[in-house]
């Protein structure tokens, strides 16, 4: 039997909210070999649902890497491209795995437990090569404990207008004193020492909630916070919904807008990059060479759809006079907006707002214009809330 042949003999890995997510009758499936929900009532309905009142979504498929020790400080500065030597205790920010080619190992959200003690929330689809990579990189780095807890938690992801409506009515905590990219811990449905982060991944306010896996707890936390956003419309979404959401976001997903063959400055990400942070980390000297050899060649932009057509990922885009010049990276519609959206990597010179393209579909070209990103923003609060760091 071949590593293929076995890895699809292998059974679907299932999170704490399996039956639940069975018995409210969602449709599952395959996703990074995790059973999993890819929609309840529809993707529409749920889509609209978190940017207009509050979704509710499983995300306990993701991966929790944690650092703790005198030098995890100087073991996440050598792993990761951001500059985590600025979190405070209780903030996270945005960064990425790189390999030596300044290309993604993965995104990943660094949380500060507290000092000597980092959480790195990791993509599902990349769970075990991540934990290879960050024991490779730090090798034996003394000083630093590194602890896959990815199955300690069910990461729970409470999305939209009136997210901290239906979670504060499930906790003590005062939850409008946690900016976005920060965190408390508090108790929540009476269990005691939750993780509550103001994070997400759909454009819209929201919060992830970390709680204990085991199925029982889990399910009497999703039922909890269900029965406290009813009066607010609250959904149970799926993947497919948090895939549209990301999308009019312009939210980047691995294995689309990133993977290791893109890197940081091609895909736009330069902002969370800080080559200057005074250590090393890998990918750094890859990185400085694209910068001196004058940016990258291509880059990310994101497209809108002008004739009649949906330009799906992986669909050829070409220029004016038909020459092939990249492909989409993730596309759809895009429920909110009304439109048909997308994201594809085009030559540098072509990425000026306005410029026309012409999307394949079905041997067609189909015109489409290069647009402004993110495709969606969300209305600001009366109290503005920090931005990523």
């Amino acid at each position: 039997m071949d590593n293929t042949t076995l890895a699809n003999a292998l059974p679907l890995r299932r999170t704490g909210l399996h039956s639940t997510h069975h018995a409210h009758k969602a449709r599952m499936v395959d996703f990074g070999g995790w059973d999993m929900p890819v929609q309840y009532s529809g993707l529409i309905e749920e889509h609209m649902a978190v940017r207009e009142r509050v979704g509710i979504f499983d995300v306990s498929h993701m991966g929790d890497i944690q650092l703790r020790g005198p030098n995890s400080l100087a073991a996440v500065q050598k792993l990761l491209m951001n500059d985590a030597s600025k979190l405070q205790i209780g903030q996270a920010h945005y960064s990425a795995m790189l390999t030596p080619e300044g290309t993604f190992v993965d995104d990943v959200v660094l949380h500060k437990l507290g000092e000597n003690d980092y959480l790195i929330v990791i993509n599902a689809g990349t769970r075990e090569k991540d934990v290879k990579w960050v024991r490779s990189v730090i090798g034996n780095m003394s000083g630093v404990h590194v602890m896959d807890v990815s199955d300690y938690y069910t990461q729970i992801a409470i999305q939209g207008p009136r997210a901290k409506d239906t979670l504060q009515k499930l906790t003590g905590v005062d939850l409008s004193e946690i900016k976005n990219y920060w965190f408390k811990w508090g108790q929540v449905c009476g269990l005691h020492n939750v993780l509550i982060a103001r994070t997400g991944y759909t454009g819209e306010d929201g919060f992830e909630i970390y709680v204990p896996s085991d199925e029982p707890t889990s399910a009497r936390v999703w039922q909890e916070v269900l029965d406290a956003g009813a009066e607010f419309g609250i959904q149970p979404c799926g993947l497919g919904a948090r895939n549209t959401l990301r999308l009019e976001s312009a939210m980047a997903l691995y294995g689309h807008e990133i993977s290791d063959t893109i890197n940081v400055f091609e895909a736009g990400l330069g902002r969370y990059c800080k080559l200057d942070k005074g250590t090393d980390f890998v990918g750094r000297e890859a990185l400085l060479k694209v910068q001196q050899a004058g940016g990258p060649q291509r880059k990310l932009v994101g497209l809108e759809m002008v004739e009649r057509g949906i330009g799906r990922d992986g669909y050829p885009v070409r220029s004016a006079d038909g020459q092939l010049i990249g492909e989409v990276t993730s596309g759809s519609p895009a429920p909110f907006l009304k439109k048909n959206v997308a994201l594809a990597y085009v030559p540098a010179e072509l990425t000026e707002l306005g410029t026309e393209v012409f999307v394949e579909i079905r041997n067609q070209p189909v015109k489409a214009v290069v647009v402004p990103t993110p495709f969606y923003k969300r209305p600001k609060p009366a109290t503005s809330i920090s931005g990523k760091s």
